[in-house]
């Protein structure tokens, strides 16, 4: 893989104000000279998550978490280091050029011109069709359907909707006249090959002819379907009229630019007001979405599906702690809801349903009745578990134990599934309520499932690289002040921490080239290390700078290297069978330390004095 290079890093890092990015996330309040939040990476009702402007490090006293912009971005969005510091020069219009890293490197970098030549593609594509919507005749009957829909050409541009003609060839033929290659279109999705089924050409493209190849969006209202950052990766496409044989929407494959089960379609327009809200209105389709958004009700996502997945629910956990499920009235809707319960309590979300009549969905409510009485129905959004046990249970005859056992056990599993242990017990308490039985006799049927938490490994970890109180003295000097960190590169600090145990951080602040005074420098030595290093330090970073000299707790260093010396030399002497040489030097060695101890004894005492 190509590497990031340092001086890259330090210059998104400087770009990137830790409080601007955090901020853009949740609100953060200040205090005092610095800022506090509620942690995210942890349930707490007090703050204890702080953000250093002047360090532009972030740190919780409750969890422990902690560290630089890039580590916040790593932690809170669940991507590795290299998208991290991507996503943040992307933010400043920072080119990130990696360096060649051996074996493999090639691909990595034919990877990545191949993602921007496909965001090109579909940037201009989105365009292409958004133009035959609005200003070509072969549009008309999609904007009149669209129309009807209470969709205007205000509401078409801001959402990028467009139109595929109903043509064989027409987007692939304008796209190669542009001069996209073929085998960039195949790879886009956007084109597909007569016959790839029974002979589909290999992964380079080779052998595909134009002429072999069509349009997979034809005769089709296209929505562009962004990432989080607004970019354009995919595309979905709805029939005007049903054909037979033909699916109402047909979606973009999964490409190098999309998964469908990781992209939240209006993330990147709601992400703001969802994090206001700390609630996401879910609804099915894309229609549904832009109606609602459009009536002012913007805290709204839809999944490109019908059901949340596992990836998709994590990432809406990023920004809400409460979902809810406006699907649709029918059995597929119903059904939908219960699909997504499984991801989404796997991420602790809170989850309610508001109930569409029948024959309606969120966007002809909204049209019909407003946005008020809309915003009445998500208030009174009933909890998922009381619309979920009426439903197992009402064509169950409870009074039959087989049955009752067999809705009791189908209940148990999904109640298996919830996380939090108040709501477990809450669950627990409404469905033997239901079924009249005992609540312990309930709660015996759950299966036992262990949840993942911090892992006891890197608990352990941390503990074992908390150094002593000296050493960790030393380490908060010399990353506070440029003054202390050139007095220890200036000393034999090699040679005295060789002599003594947990000195790993030092080492490795004083082998770096971190400047003290330069945030942007911190940021990017803190991008070295760890996790579970990288918390430790940024609470050192945190605490207010101590008072005392680097010179003492330094010349405390050295006499207790001096001392583990002397007192591996004694225990030398006493062992057996050792030549007279070997006493005479160890006898030697022990009167030089014993010397050198005793003149850093005379400074050190005047200094305590």
């Amino acid at each position: 893989m190509g590497t990031i290079p340092s001086e890259t890093i330090e210059q998104i890092a400087a770009a990137n104000d830790i409080v601007e990015v955090i901020g853009s996330y949740f609100p953060l309040k200040r205090a005092g000279t610095n800022f506090k939040a509620l942690c995210p990476f942890h349930q707490e009702k007090t703050p204890s998550f702080m953000v250093s402007p002047s360090r532009q490090t972030f740190h919780c006293f409750g969890c422990g978490a902690g560290g630089s912009v890039f580590r916040f971005v790593v932690d809170y969005e669940h991507v590795d280091f290299p998208t991290a510091v991507r996503k943040l020069a992307a933010r400043a219009g920072i080119t990130v050029v990696e360096k060649s890293g051996g074996r493999g490197a090639g691909d990595e970098e034919r990877q990545r011109e191949l993602r921007q030549r496909l965001l090109k593609l579909h940037a201009e594509a989105a365009q292409w069709f958004h133009e035959h919507l609005i200003k070509r005749e072969v549009g008309k009957a999609a904007r009149e359907y669209l129309g009807s829909r209470g969709i205007t050409v205000e509401i078409a541009k801001r959402w990028q909707l467009g139109y595929a003609p109903d043509e064989w060839d027409a987007f692939g033929s304008w796209a190669r006249a542009r001069g996209y290659d073929v085998r960039d279109l195949i790879a886009s999705g956007l084109v597909k090959v007569k016959d790839e089924s029974e002979n589909p050409p290999d992964q380079s493209g080779a052998g595909i002819k134009p002429q072999r190849s069509y349009d997979r969006f034809r005769g089709r209202i296209i929505f562009s379907i962004c990432n989080d950052v607004g970019e354009v990766i995919a595309f979905s496409g709805r029939l005007l009229q049903d054909k037979e044989g033909a699916a109402k929407y047909l979606n973009s494959p999964e490409t190098a630019l999309f998964r469908k089960g990781s992209v939240l379609f209006g993330l990147d327009k709601s992400k703001r007001t969802l994090i206001e809200a700390d609630c996401a209105v879910v609804c099915e389709g894309q229609l549904d979405l832009i109606s609602l958004f459009e009536s002012g009700i913007t805290n709204v996502v839809a999944p490109q599906g019908t059901a949340f997945t596992e990836a998709q629910a994590r990432i809406l956990k990023r920004f809400v702690n409460e979902v809810v499920l406006c699907f649709d009235a029918d059995a597929a809707g119903q059904k939908a809801a219960e699909r997504s319960l499984d991801a989404l309590l796997q991420n602790d979300l809170i989850v309610r349903v508001a109930e569409m009549p029948t024959g309606e969905d969120p966007d002809s409510l909204v049209r019909r009745e407003g946005k008020t009485a809309f915003e009445k129905r998500i208030a009174d959004a009933r909890d998922f578990f009381d619309y979920w046990i009426e439903r197992e249970t009402a064509n169950v005859d409870l009074n039959s134990l087989s049955a009752k056992m067999e809705v009791a056990r189908t209940l148990a599993e999904t109640v298996s599934r919830v996380h939090d242990l108040v709501m477990r017990g809450e669950v627990i308490s409404k469905i033997s309520a239901r079924l009249a039985v005992s609540a312990s006799a309930f709660a015996a049927l759950v299966p036992k499932q262990v949840r993942k938490g911090p892992s006891e490994v890197t608990t352990e970890r941390r503990q074992q690289l908390v150094p002593p109180n000296d050493i960790a003295l030393l380490c908060i000097l010399a990353l506070r002040s440029e003054e202390a960190h050139q007095f220890l590169r200036a000393q034999s600090w090699r040679e005295v921490l060789s002599q003594l145990p947990s000195t790993y951080f030092l080492e490795r602040i004083l082998e770096s080239e971190v400047r003290p005074n330069d945030s942007a420098s911190l940021s990017a030595f803190l991008a070295t290390l760890e996790p579970e290093e990288e918390d430790i330090i940024s609470g050192w970073l945190h605490l207010k700078t101590p008072p005392n000299s680097v010179a003492v707790p330094w010349l405390r260093l050295r006499q207790s290297a001096l001392r583990r010396q002397l007192d591996i030399a004694k225990d030398r002497l006493r062992l057996p069978e050792l030549s007279t040489g070997d006493v005479i030097n160890l006898q030697k060695q022990i009167l030089d330390l014993q010397e050198q101890l005793h003149e850093l004894s005379q400074p050190a005492g005047a200094a305590d004095n």
